[in-house]
């Protein structure tokens, strides 16, 4: 079988597959390391998926989060002891994946773009293109993989038909780091989202982002003055524009021998942009289904589709409510949200995946639209 894209959640769906015994070819058209726009921040919640040791690429461990509104009236929280966060570089992770898929059996083939694709009644035909020249391959199944930039999974009527992307611009900032153990989130900066500064080895991943329409946050402005706040110059660091392709709506991601993970299957968070633990969640699910039904069972790929719904996606919808609730009315959700005393707790229990948003929707929905009534 293959794996087209050998990001987070096609890397891990490899890793799986290897580990359970499947040939499985990883089709990657950049080869590695190459550095990805993304903060780099997951729960450490996400080794219980993994047999080997993660630990080699997490950067910093978080326990404290700080919270602003126009780098003023802060918010810290200390996280549970139980639910830290990881910051991990996203070329390092990607890798170590793809290695562990390796070492177990898998092939990889950098540096190859897929030019065609045929459904034939055995599996699928694909043709490469890369440096080397033309490749062929025939394999049983797929999992597209190819994060929010790829067009497979349009052509095959999968995931999301109208993608919504929001948008984002990440830093990478190297220099000196104020505090190794604690993540910042600013509110107040940009208009309908807002940024994140999370301490890597060497420096910070910067990520500013907005989560309504097609706003588009002025960046520069953002920044000149966010990044003096870390003692930096307004104009520092490497900035790379991020679509990040969020949930937005239930699809398929199951087809004729093919599944979808990841990015490709827009399944980043619609209020938080976590886009990392539905990867790696997406990675092992897509293996589970894809072993069970090489094993005989017809019903495996639906099943995937279902278990990523009722696993991820009904927790993104009520996500999604309360994203559109909240940048619509940032100060009024900073005030009586996030510095609720409660609200750093539920937020790590949401980023750990003890907690959904379907736990907390109503009371947070209910009583940001009361603080709105409260203002007219």
């Amino acid at each position: 079988m293959a794996v087209v894209g050998a990001g987070a959640a096609g890397a891990a769906s490899a890793y799986h597959l290897a580990l359970m015994g499947h040939s499985v070819a990883v089709i990657e058209s950049s080869p590695f390391p190459h550095a990805k726009p993304c903060g780099g921040g997951m729960a450490a919640s996400v080794q219980n998926w993994f047999p080997c040791d993660l630990t080699p690429v997490v950067d910093s461990v978080i326990d404290r989060v700080r919270f602003t509104w126009c780098l003023g009236d802060p918010v810290l929280a200390k996280l549970p002891g139980e639910s830290p966060f990881w910051i991990v570089r996203r070329e390092r992770l990607d890798a170590y994946l793809l290695e562990q898929a390796q070492t177990h059996g898998a092939e990889s083939f950098m540096g190859f773009s897929v030019n065609a694709i045929a459904k034939e009644p055995q599996g699928w035909r694909l043709k490469l293109q890369g440096s080397g020249g033309e490749q062929e391959l025939c394999v049983r199944a797929l999992v597209l993989a190819h994060g929010s930039k790829g067009l497979l999974t349009q052509q095959l009527g999968l995931a999301d038909p109208h993608p919504r992307l929001a948008s984002a611009m990440a830093v990478e900032l190297d220099g000196p780091v104020i505090d190794k153990s604690m993540a910042h989130f600013e509110f107040g900066l940009v208009k309908h989202g807002f940024c994140w500064s999370f301490p890597r080895q060497g420096g910070y991943s910067i990520g500013v982002g907005t989560f309504l329409g097609k706003t588009e946050a002025d960046y520069p402005l953002v920044l000149n003055k966010l990044l003096p706040s870390l003692g930096f110059a307004a104009d520092a660091g490497c900035r790379r524009p991020w679509p990040l392709r969020v949930w937005n709506g239930h699809h398929p991601l199951h087809a004729d021998a093919v599944l979808v993970v990841g990015d490709a299957a827009s399944l980043a968070d619609p209020f938080l942009a976590e886009g990392l633990r539905p990867a790696l969640l997406s990675g092992l699910r897509s293996a589970e289904a894809l072993h069970s039904w090489f094993g005989g069972d017809l019903s495996a790929l639906a099943n995937y589709t279902a278990k990523m719904r009722d696993e991820w996606g009904d927790s993104m919808q009520w996500g999604r409510r309360i994203g559109q609730v909240f940048y619509r009315f940032p100060k009024v959700g900073y005030q009586l949200g996030i510095k609720r005393p409660t609200a750093p707790k539920r937020i790590a229990q949401i980023l750990s995946g003890e907690m959904g948003y379907g736990d907390i929707a109503q009371r947070v929905i209910r009583r940001l639209g009361g603080g709105m009534l409260g203002l007219k």
